[in-house]
């Protein structure tokens, strides 16, 4: 019997990428998913996405019955627990990958370097290379900090929009790590106005007294990713600043390629 014509259409490349089309589209529903906050209605999936109910319905039957999508009681959909899985060793294997670029953070910076992502509101660091100093900062690989005392995450929110960096920080809330942490929505948005125009972020003594932080977002990265480097206020000097962000820079940019290259191949 010949396939109907809606099975047809779902197993059918998609073009110039080559990809089959139905795993292409349940992809990008999750993605949109996680864009709205990992819970949607279908119609909102449908308005975003240009595709059909019919389709999106049946898409997204297939990813609750193998667990990436669960549906709520309210009839909307949410991300499922399969996914934390999957992105547990996602991270772990971008960890991995980075550590040769931390390395060189290392060596050229003399200071600890670091690896973080934006995990929902929070802040996750999934890798690290200690500097050689015998004083020198030490952050536990799967430790979550929330974004607003971080250099790394002015470095992840500074192209977000004004109202979903708000709507974030009221659902965090805004401790004081610090009486130089930022404790007001106005005063973050300030400080990522700052990182725009500077191209690199600073923690000052915001997340720990002693400790100063700079870091830049990785270009172009396949989920919101940021290095760091982090050390002593005595050493990251305004000084080493100026020496340290354009390493930084470079060391984000040969990262980010490398990480494009990777999704070009495979």
């Amino acid at each position: 019997m010949p396939p109907s014509h809606a099975s047809t259409s779902d197993s059918k490349p998609a073009g110039p990428s080559g990809g089959v089309q139905s795993l292409e589209r349940a992809f990008d529903l999750l993605e949109r998913m996680a864009d709205a906050g990992g819970e949607v209605g279908l119609s909102e999936l449908s308005a975003s996405s240009g595709l059909p109910l019919p389709t999106i319905h049946r898409l997204m039957r297939t990813l609750v019955v193998c667990g990436y999508v669960r549906q709520q009681p309210n009839r909307r959909y949410a991300l499922g627990p399969r996914l934390i899985r999957l992105g547990e060793s996602a991270s772990r294997l971008l960890g991995t990958w980075a550590r040769p670029y931390l390395q060189r953070l290392v060596e050229e910076t003399g200071e600890t370097a670091n690896m973080a992502l934006l995990d929902g509101d929070e802040i996750v660091y999934v890798a690290q290379v200690p500097s050689k100093h015998s004083m020198r900062m030490f952050t536990e690989v799967g430790r979550r900090v929330l974004p607003h005392s971080t250099g790394v995450g002015k470095a992840l929110l500074a192209n977000t929009p004004a109202d979903e960096v708000r709507a974030l920080l009221a659902r965090t809330g805004m401790p004081a790590a610090t009486e130089k942490t930022i404790t007001t929505p106005d005063g973050f948005l300030d400080a990522l106005d700052l990182v725009r125009r500077a191209g690199y972020a600073v923690d000052d003594n915001e997340q720990e007294i002693g400790v100063r932080c700079l870091a830049v977002s990785v270009p172009n990265s396949p989920t919101s990713a940021a290095i760091s480097i982090s050390g002593p206020a005595g050493r990251v000097t305004e000084a080493a600043t100026e020496r340290i962000v354009p390493i930084l820079q470079q060391v984000a940019k040969e990262l980010s390629e490398a990480l494009a290259s990777s999704g070009a191949t495979s």
